[in-house]
């Protein structure tokens, strides 16, 4: 059971402490955006045990750990992914020297770094990027990098538990270095096996790739299928 709760304008969210776990998804409030639980820690367990319950932190630089689990869900089935006629063409100039988890932490770096037109800041604070570097050394988190030159220049990263992936971030420095990343991600993810891409919350760019909703009902039995495989 949780400690305690945090009374917000919109409910209470529970307040969590040491091993103690998550609350039921149904706890979760409608808004903002799913919120779940405020505290714990971003240790490695505690981050498997989030993603495997479909929940994942978010929250900035000075806030405490913030977890969610929005309804709907943004997904992506890599069966469905949609390349558009100029990516199309983009591709086939391989231009760009793709690589997969040679710059785990300099691409976490550079996302953390990336303004975002919608968040006036970042997310991505020191404290998850330690987090997720060890998520990475314990072979769970995993980054597909675009280089130019010699140079990173792009790229995303996110979480795998068994057949399911949880998309993080992407950052570019050169016009589409971050889709081409992207979609290379996406189609190794396929050959191994990945039934379902989380894309967290809804976006043009990832509708533009044939990202949808479903309701996290949905979600949670395909998750729930992936990550016991």
């Amino acid at each position: 059971m949780s400690t305690g709760y945090y009374q917000l304008k919109n409910g209470r969210v529970a307040a969590i402490e040491g091993d103690c776990p998550f609350p039921p998804l149904t706890d979760a409030l409608t808004e903002p955006n799913g919120l779940i639980a405020i505290g714990g820690d971003l240790s490695a367990a505690r981050l498997l045990s989030a993603y495997k319950q479909g929940i994942f932190p978010w929250f900035s630089e000075g806030e405490p750990i913030m977890w969610w689990s929005p309804d709907p869900r943004m997904v992506l089935f890599p069966d469905e992914l949609k390349i558009s006629a100029s990516l199309k063409k983009t591709l086939r100039k391989n231009l760009f020297e793709l690589r997969f988890n040679t710059a785990f932490r300099e691409v976490m770096t550079a996302c953390s770094q990336t303004p975002r037109h919608d968040q006036p800041g970042t997310w991505i604070t020191r404290q998850m990027i330690a987090a997720y570097c060890e998520l990475h050394a314990q072979g769970f988190a995993m980054c597909s990098e675009s280089w130019l030159d010699g140079k990173l220049v792009g790229g995303c990263y996110g979480v795998k538990i068994s057949r399911m992936f949880y998309g993080e971030s992407m950052f570019h420095h050169v016009t589409d270095a971050s889709k081409v990343a992207f979609v290379h991600l996406v189609e190794f993810l396929k050959n191994q096996g990945v039934g379902m891409i989380d894309c967290q919350m809804k976006t043009p760019l990832l509708a533009s790739f044939g990202g949808r909703e479903i309701a996290r009902d949905e979600f949670m039995q395909n998750l729930t299928k992936l990550v016991n495989f």
